[in-house]
């Protein structure tokens, strides 16, 4: 009976991968190929793996050389790009292969049984293109919007390019008219062009894929995210790799998803830190979409009127190429005024000014809309008692906990621990504990006694945790059944509210002062992207004047300078000397150590060990210290940061370094994160 070896990836923290031998069944059997899919024996248990290689050779022993016990024949083999561009993320993440591969498949692929796939095959057959519509009027476009469409539809190779828009300037229908040139382009149905959209949040994706159905009614649309069910995403995941679905729409694990046949990729929103990944393979979704871009030798658009300084300094040295769109693309629509409101001048009652409060009642009584932005939900941050100085900590955090009044809990953001509000302090029992701050729930209530009349809508973490909910809560403000909307970073990007001429920031001078660097930077993409929500459809007659009204304690700080004068130009310019001068990325490459134990004490010792495990030339290995964060769920956390001027350098570094800190014995859990982006 002929036989082979087949060279196999799994899910393991093992980085290699296994060896297996497969026998034919009958004679004449077609060999197994490389990315097709195998359940093997491992340990006592049955897994699916990839198949890397097929091989006449082994170094493992014959006796200890197990059989495979199916290969996933019914599916067609994952490309060989597919699998380079996992090999490559591996590498440079410094995980092992298999934890790549397999996680980014969908779970009902990876199952033991093909009932789930078998299912999907078949309803993959039957499914038409699409729905049967008249596509949606094409909007002509201006100048600026045309140029770039067709510089994006017209580029040879791999183009990388920036399209630098301020908010409202129509870079979505830049995408979509650039797609749709591609698109056309193609003349063999057999291998047809597909088109990859990534957007960083879920809630973002069913308003662009509306707009994308309407707009392709004869294009198979495919969505790939978090929130669909196994049975959806897996037969989305198939329309994709088969190459039925020539639109593929999602967020970050999208950029893994198999497509033979891809000629664009687009990255909306780049400079969103929700690209990153932060657990397990802990991966840049942009930084791995410029890369299969370039492996493949296509253009890759990233847009944003706030892009990631890296980006932006790509732009600068020419390395990308900047597409701008200056002005918004609503005939009239301009750009809404910036204005500061002194806090120490108009001191807020309830956490708003009589400014604000005055303005808010004057679109009441045009019938216009007002969005009122604080990034942090709950009713209040803490409650304390005043009389022993007693504040609601979290017993296995290094936080607070949250009071979230409609629920009568505390809660703590970070380890999800849950308590009653007490009813008179647990120290001194001192029965007059008041919250201390606001959050979105807080302020809510507050709006409802300000004005009673009005509809007031909160949109967060808290009000939409049900599936459709949050496009429900979407939907009713499109309709103008909202007068207030008050929201956290949720209702900051993407969303075209036609109706809504102010926006208030409440509270965000906290992150002027954060110890992270890159806060600024957040800060001033964040209040951008929501100043971008008012004024986005020309003024109307007697109607009020788009503005955005920061309340600030700090209104000389140039941020707001900046931010006033929608200059993210200068801003961004400043960011990088500073960035420049005290060797910070983009100017060098990081990597990011994290150890966690029961006792601070053991988790930086090991990293003290490991500062000193490999010898290092050009390799900045700075102190342990602990994490700002420091106890999570009672699991104390410590972190070594290691810097180098090249990138070469510090790959191979980690490299080396990994495989020693592999051999350390202590009580201890440690990750590494490349390109860390919270430090």
């Amino acid at each position: 009976m002929e036989h082979c070896i087949l060279k196999i990836a799994l899910d393991t923290p093992l980085d290699f991968t296994f060896d297996y031998r497969w026998c034919a069944d009958v004679p004449d059997a077609s060999w197994p190929l490389p990315g097709q899919l195998a359940v093997v024996p491992f340990g006592r248990r049955e897994v699916v793996g990839v198949i890397v290689a097929v091989s006449n050779t082994t170094d493992v022993a014959p006796e200890k050389l197990k059989q495979v016990l199916a290969v996933r024949t019914q599916l067609a083999p994952l490309s060989a790009a597919w699998l380079a561009l996992c090999g490559f993320a591996a590498d440079y993440y410094q995980r092992p292969l298999g934890e790549v591969a397999l996680p980014g498949l969908p779970k009902n692929l990876r199952a033991l049984t093909t009932v789930a796939l078998d299912k999907a095959l078949k309803k993959l057959e039957k499914r038409g293109l699409a729905h049967d519509a008249t596509p949606n009027a094409t909007p002509k476009l201006n100048p600026a919007q045309q140029q770039a469409a067709d510089a994006i539809a017209m580029s040879q190779g791999f183009a990388p390019s920036l399209l630098y828009g301020v908010t409202g300037s129509g870079k979505t229908e830049v995408y979509l008219q650039a797609a749709a040139q591609i698109l056309a382009q193609d003349k063999d149905t057999e291998n047809a062009a597909q088109i990859l959209i990534l957007v960083p949040e879920i809630n973002l994706t069913p308003q662009l894929e509306g707009n994308i159905r309407a707009r392709f009614p004869g294009v198979m649309v495919a969505t790939l995210h978090s929130g669909l069910a196994e049975g959806e995403r897996l037969l989305n995941w198939l329309a994709a790799h088969a190459g039925h679905a020539r639109i593929i729409l999602g967020t970050r694990l999208a950029i893994l998803a198999s497509l033979p046949r891809l000629r664009l990729i687009i990255i909306d929103e780049e400079h969103d830190p929700s690209y990153k990944q932060q657990e397990g393979l802990r991966y840049s979704a942009r930084d791995l979409a410029v890369w299969r871009a370039h492996q493949l030798g296509i253009p890759i658009v990233l847009g944003s009127a706030t892009p990631a300084l890296e980006t932006w300094q790509h732009a600068l040295s020419a390395r990308y190429r900047k597409l701008e769109l200056r002005e918004r693309a609503v005939p009239d629509a301009v750009l809404p005024k910036v204005r500061l409101i002194d806090m120490e001048r108009d001191r807020p009652v309830d956490g708003i000014t009589s400014t604000l409060v005055a303005a808010l009642r004057q679109r009441l009584e045009r019938h216009e809309q007002s969005l009122l932005f604080l990034n942090r939900r709950g009713y209040a941050p803490v409650i304390n008692c005043d009389a022993c100085g007693w504040v609601s900590d979290c017993p296995r955090c290094t936080a607070f906990m949250v009071l979230h009044k409609l629920d009568r809990r505390l809660r703590c953001h970070h380890c999800g621990l849950e308590q009653r509000i007490p009813k008179s302090c647990p120290t001194c029992g001192n029965v007059d504990i008041q919250p201390m701050g606001r959050g979105t729930q807080r302020v809510e209530e507050g709006l409802q006694l300000i004005f009673p009349e009005a509809r007031i809508l909160r949109i967060d973490a808290d009000s939409t945790r049900l599936k459709g909910s949050a496009q429900a809560a979407f939907d009713s403000v499109h309709r103008g059944e909202v007068d207030i909307l008050i929201g956290t970073q949720m209702v900051a990007k993407g969303h075209d509210f036609r109706n809504l001429t102010l926006v208030g920031v409440l509270n965000p001078d906290t992150a002027l002062f954060s110890q992270d660097y890159r806060a600024s930077e957040r800060l001033f993409a964040q209040l951008m992207q929501v100043a971008g929500r008012a004024g986005r459809a020309a003024q109307k007659e007697g109607g009020s004047v788009s503005e955005v009204l920061v309340q600030t304690r700090y209104a000389q700080h140039p941020l707001y300078g900046a931010l006033m004068a929608h200059d993210y130009d200068r801003f961004a310019t400043t960011l990088l000397q500073e960035r420049q001068q005290a060797s910070l990325p983009p100017f060098i490459y990081q990597a990011l150590l994290r150890a966690e134990a029961k006792e601070l004490a053991i988790a930086l010792e090991f990293l003290q060990q490991a500062a000193t495990c490999v010898e290092h030339v050009g390799i900045i290995i700075n102190d342990p210290i602990p994490m700002t964060m420091t106890r999570v769920a009672n699991v104390d956390r410590a972190q070594l940061l290691v810097e180098s001027a090249s990138r070469p350098a510090l790959q191979n570094f980690l490299k080396a370094w990994i495989a020693e800190l592999r051999k350390i014995k202590a009580r201890v859990s440690w990750s590494l994160e490349v390109d860390p982006v919270d430090i």
